[in-house]
């Protein structure tokens, strides 16, 4: 499948599905340096939060890479994904001793998991692929209700502005030929819905989340990917210490392809 192909299939589900044919999301965060930046910078917000014993919804799972982590850290893990190509790659990887639960479902449709459930939910992929909005609020009002009351909620959205600049780096004639309205200057949400840091905020907040923190998760990583990816262990530590000393400031957000919000209902 190619993208003209990808570009005719009108069921949303069916171009998710077709969506991952494409995109490899089993090597997505740890085929590089560069690219384990996201990873690592969600991971260490995660852990801020999460006390022995959680339990903790993976929504969106993708391969498993949030998953595999956790459990093999000691956490139970729930876990659900709609592509069948990135379940697979994620069972593949799963050993008789990883407590992780997998099954292949729906992010607007969580009925299979009670009230309550989770200590810890993680909404990383969902969002990326939802283009009506009574579908993102769906899905949102479902983390809610697994979430336990004083639970913590993170959320993944991909930033609308920065791909501009990532675009621009792997094509010089993007801001002349690239797929994009020219005169308003926002992106076709195709292959995934891209949302400005203050369409993050209002969506979820429409949804009723409480915003906590605001957290530029990959940067410049792809934009700087050959420099990162260039880096000796000691450089790359310091830069990654460097990045989470600014991933939270006001002014960074627009400029990460992710960004990730930490909430509570």
């Amino acid at each position: 499948m190619d993208f003209f192909e990808l570009a005719k299939i009108e069921d949303e589900y069916e171009q998710i599905a077709g969506t991952y044919e494409i995109f490899n999301e089993d090597i997505r965060l740890n085929r590089s340096q560069a690219a384990r930046v996201e990873f690592l910078t969600t991971v260490h917000c995660i852990e801020q939060y999460l006390k022995p014993g959680d339990r903790i919804a993976d929504i969106g799972a993708g391969a498993g890479e949030y998953s595999l982590y956790f459990a093999r850290n000691g956490y139970t893990v729930s876990a659900v994904e709609l592509a069948e190509r990135n379940v697979e790659a994620f069972r593949k990887k799963l050993t008789a001793d990883d407590r992780v639960e997998l099954r292949q479902g729906n992010a607007i449709d969580l009925s299979f998991w009670p009230d309550a459930a989770f200590d810890i939910v993680l909404l990383f992929g969902p969002l990326y692929h939802l283009h009506r909005e009574e579908d993102r609020q769906r899905c949102i009002a479902e983390a809610k209700r697994v979430c336990k009351p004083d639970g913590m909620l993170f959320f993944a959205f991909i930033s609308h502005d920065m791909v501009f600049f990532t675009e621009l780096a792997n094509d010089p004639n993007y801001f002349r030929t690239g797929d994009y309205d020219h005169d308003t200057l926002r992106l076709h949400d195709f292959p995934f819905v891209f949302h400005t840091v203050d369409e993050c905020r209002r969506i979820l907040r429409d949804g009723g989340v409480r915003i906590e923190r605001e957290i530029a998760s990959d940067g410049l990583s792809e934009l700087m990917e050959d420099r990162i990816n260039s880096l000796d262990a000691e450089s790359y530590a310091q830069y990654l210490r460097f990045h989470l000393h600014t991933c939270e400031k006001r002014e960074m957000l627009g400029h990460s392809n992710h960004l990730l919000f930490v909430g509570r209902k």
